[in-house]
């Protein structure tokens, strides 16, 4: 189980050691003996019990019938309905429900027959009222356990549907809420990613999560497969479709009838290939190729991408239509570089797949050093280094820092960064730009009042526009 499962096991089991108040509890009381109901009533009601009391078997009956209760009391016999088809048919009714017999000495052996047949325990007449006080303790104690415990199975398996995608930190448990969230529905889904960040992955947790999982999750990436053969692979064809259709072939969205498909790498897809696509999308139908019959699929879509899509429908080269077919909901994968405090988690996680069962050790200082590197590649050439790094460990225990993290070809002891980070004076000049831009835009171009407003003279404010290209007009 993950650290995040260790961590939920711990929690609830400190939670289930806190002191509980005592549980209040529905009961029936069933006994034609008015003495005993009475007095057991006030008893029971004192200590915060809802109490109803039946004097007759039929009473009893059409009490459990009527409405759910958390325990029956019940005498055996009673007039009317006896207290074993009383015991019998309120288990049918309620299999939850718990039983207390209370019976005379000459009853013990029914009333361990009634135990075999469902009743919690019995008590024999007389008693002392705070016996069956203590017991309906108990009895409440042990309910409220069983909900914990289905509680804790319920979000164990949840964790265990998320075992492949680690992580503790601020922007991965957002993910993880809105995967949880939007599994439930049908809607589509836009992941939005880096290379590496676990698009796929992050699919196949939805459709796991999700009330289609015992049908198929369908996956095809479209940077994967040649554009001519795109459409083949998707629609399918009809037999004698073109040369080489000797038998009719399904296409994968057809495949993925009743569960989830996914297209990864979106922003790869072919124009003429998306409005094809959107059909699907609108109509939930496709049509094979060379084939002219409607078939209607029941899928629900889930895509990815790696690129800014809006700025693809600026230019041209994706349909601003399917885009928001798409872009229903859109779950943005947050950067590994972003992700404050998963790398130790990921690289744990990645020495236990590939260490063979050997044990592995990183120094601070190497894990400082792997917090502070880029990770352009994100999860993904996070895990391929620790698999280079204990491939090339020989029989040390300690990975290397060398073999973790890549040294700068221009720097030698500093890590390798993109070369798009941009340098300290480019960021202060573009900031102070758009404030500049933006105080004039406030201020009608009014200079002097923007020159008060920024805090600077009317004569530096004119030195910033023209150096930064500021053209503005106005008093």
């Amino acid at each position: 189980m993950s650290r995040e499962g260790r961590i939920l096991l711990s929690r609830l089991s400190a939670r289930n050691k806190e002191p509980k108040e005592a549980a209040s509890l529905k009961v029936l009381v069933a006994d034609d003996e008015k003495s005993i109901t009475l007095t057991l009533e006030e008893d029971l009601q004192e200590v915060g019990h809802e109490v109803t009391v039946a004097n007759t078997g039929d009473d009893a009956l059409a009490a459990v019938q009527r409405e759910r209760f958390d325990c029956l009391i019940t005498d055996l016999n009673m007039p009317g309905v006896k207290g074993h088809e009383l015991i019998r048919q309120a288990k049918e009714l309620d299999e939850a429900i718990s039983v207390i017999v209370i019976t005379g000495y000459g009853t013990i052996e029914s009333a361990v027959q009634a135990m075999r047949d469902g009743a919690y325990d019995y008590i024999q007449k007389p008693f002392v009222n705070d016996q069956i006080v203590v017991q309906l303790e108990k009895i409440g104690e042990l309910r409220d356990l069983k909900a914990e415990n289905k509680e804790l199975r319920a979000q164990v398996q949840e964790i265990v549907r998320f075992e492949n995608i680690i992580g503790s930190s601020d922007p991965m448990q957002e993910v993880f809420r809105t995967m949880k969230t939007v599994s439930r529905t049908d809607s589509n889904i836009l992941v939005v990613g880096e290379t590496g960040t676990g698009k796929e992955r992050v699919a196949r947790a939805i459709h796991d999560l999700s009330p289609r999982r015992s049908h198929p999750l369908v996956t095809i990436s479209c940077a994967a497969i040649p554009s001519t053969l795109l459409e083949d692979e998707l629609f399918g064809h009809e037999k004698g479709a073109f040369t080489d259709a000797r038998d009719r072939k399904v296409g994968r969205i057809e495949r993925a009838a009743g569960g989830s498909f996914f297209l990864d790498d979106i922003d790869d897809m072919p124009l003429e290939t998306q409005v094809k696509l959107l059909r699907v999308l609108q109509e939930r139908e496709l049509e094979r190729l060379g084939g002219d019959e409607t078939i209607k699929v029941d899928i629900r879509v889930i895509t990815a991408t790696k690129v800014d899509l809006k700025e693809m429908v600026a230019e041209g080269r994706f349909r601003e239509d399917l885009f928001y077919r798409l872009n229903v909901v859109p779950l943005q994968l947050p950067p590994l570089r972003d992700r404050s405090g998963d790398i130790p988690l990921l690289t744990q996680h990645f020495i236990a797949k590939f260490s063979g069962g050997r044990a592995y050790e990183i120094k601070p200082e190497v894990m400082d050093a792997m917090e502070a590197y880029y990770w352009p590649g994100n999860v993904r050439e996070l895990e391929h280094a620790i698999e280079r790094a204990i491939a090339l460990a020989g029989n040390a225990t300690f990975l290397k820092r060398e073999h973790l993290v890549e040294r700068s070809p221009v720097h030698k002891m500093a890590l390798q960064v993109p070369r798009k980070i941009k340098g300290l004076k480019d960021v202060v000049e573009e900031a102070e730009t758009e404030h500049i831009k933006e105080v004039l835009k406030i201020t009608a171009n009014h200079k002097a009042q923007a020159a008060s407003i920024l805090g600077i003279s009317r004569k530096n404010l004119w030195e910033k526009m023209k150096l930064y290209g500021i053209d503005g007009s106005g008093a």
